[in-house]
């Protein structure tokens, strides 16, 4: 595996690597993080027209929009955090702009185009199968503030999960499993619901491990984060803003609307845990991660 750049990635994060500071620092992120959420979850009180609820459950256009921009709390205190605890500024968690670009657009475009080559694929959509339908306009309209709101809320986990939380762990240890796995199993838990031990819950965080795993391997390839905050962008906006399931958590951007239960399929809790579909999607991870590596080459 050529990790050559990702060792001038973590370069800045040497000084400052001890383990209780990056612990420290991870508790204060957290921290902060909530405190702004929950004074956020305050104001939507005095807000016309928008309930906290829509905001949390992201089933209306400003509710998602909101929500995705509140992820902004987290880049925000990681910047904080990284600048008073480590002496380090948001250039060094990202690394070299240029660079950063256009390794963003490169993964970027490759994802989207893959997802785009698989639509194209039998077995196709039945846009008729939909119940509700957006304004197509308003849809066009609305599509760069939710790129935006997504850009957001993507770049926010990248900074923490795979700049702050990798770069300070690479600088501490040499061995790449340590500083790919343990960021990944902090991802993975973030995307796990407390106390739900069903198939369908574990298989999420299987994915998300597998997801971040992906992200961590091409920012260590390209020792920036453009690439995986591409990675990361595209996969959402396949996720958020063609198609979900009407009334549906985070379905409050999606241009197709289909029946409750219709995208889901079988989410049996006590399902076999790595069953075809399941496999299919963590294959879909890696096809992912290998057209951002194919392009990234070019």
């Amino acid at each position: 595996m050529s990790y050559h750049p990702h060792r001038q990635f973590a370069a800045a994060a040497r000084p400052t690597a001890q383990m209780p500071r990056l612990v420290v620092g991870v508790v204060l992120i957290e921290a902060f993080n909530s405190g702004l959420r929950w004074l956020f979850d305050a104001a939507l009180q005095w807000l016309p027209g928008i309930s906290a609820q829509a905001v949390w459950y992201g089933s209306t256009r400003a509710g998602l929009l909101l929500q995705l921009c509140s992820f902004g709390f987290l880049g925000l205190g990681v910047v904080l955090v990284a600048h008073r605890l480590h002496h380090r500024g948001l250039h060094s968690l990202t690394g070299p702009l240029r660079p950063l670009l256009r390794d963003f657009r490169l993964t970027f475009l490759a994802v989207a185009l893959l997802f785009a080559i698989v639509e194209m694929l039998p077995p196709y959509w039945d846009a008729t199968a939909a119940s509700h339908a957006r304004s197509l306009p308003l849809w066009l309209l609305t599509l760069p503030l939710a790129l935006l709101a997504l850009t957001v809320q993507t770049g926010a986990e990248e900074l923490f999960y795979r700049g702050y939380i990798q770069q300070q762990m690479a600088a501490r240890y040499d061995n790449a499993l340590i500083w790919l796995l343990a960021p990944n199993v902090m991802f993975a838990l973030a995307h796990w619901e407390p106390g739900d031990f069903s198939t369908p819950g574990l298989q999420y965080m299987i994915w998300a491990l597998c997801f971040g795993l992906a992200a961590s391997d091409l920012t260590a390839r390209t020792g920036t984060l453009g690439a995986a905050v591409g990675f990361h962008l595209a996969n959402n906006a396949y996720a958020f803003l063609f198609f979900a399931e009407f009334a549906a958590p985070d379905s409050g951007l999606a241009l197709l609307l289909f029946p409750q239960g219709s995208l889901s399929g079988d989410l049996s809790p006590a399902g076999p845990l790595l069953s075809a579909p399941f496999l299919t999607e963590l294959a879909g991870v890696g096809l992912m991660w290998l057209a951002a590596r194919v392009m990234l080459r070019r």
